[in-house]
């Protein structure tokens, strides 16, 4: 997976990727999602170095199956929010 972290003035933003679909549209019916290398592309990264970014961070952005899935399966991300893309995956995190 690629990670990418950002200090905002609204706190730490992070983005997740499966290294795959960098570069990647995905539709689903009216949307579109493109995953663009200046805003997803970052180091590669395990599991644990994710999960430890997903803990402090204050919005997350993530694409594809596997970083998705991590999310879901670490309690970041409720099943029912992930929108499914063309065979991938997208969701959101928002710290409130």
């Amino acid at each position: 997976m690629l990670l990418n972290e950002r200090d905002t003035q609204k706190g730490l933003l992070v983005s997740v990727c499966d290294a795959d679909v960098v570069g990647e549209t995905f539709e689903n019916g009216d949307v579109s999602l493109t995953v663009e290398a200046e805003f997803y592309d970052g180091d590669e990264a395990d599991e644990e170095a994710v999960v430890q970014s997903l803990a402090r961070c204050s919005v997350a952005n993530l694409v594809g199956t596997r970083a998705v899935g991590l999310a879901i399966d670490h309690g970041f991300v409720d099943e029912e929010n992930v929108l499914d893309f063309e065979g991938t995956r997208h969701a959101q995190l928002l710290w409130m």
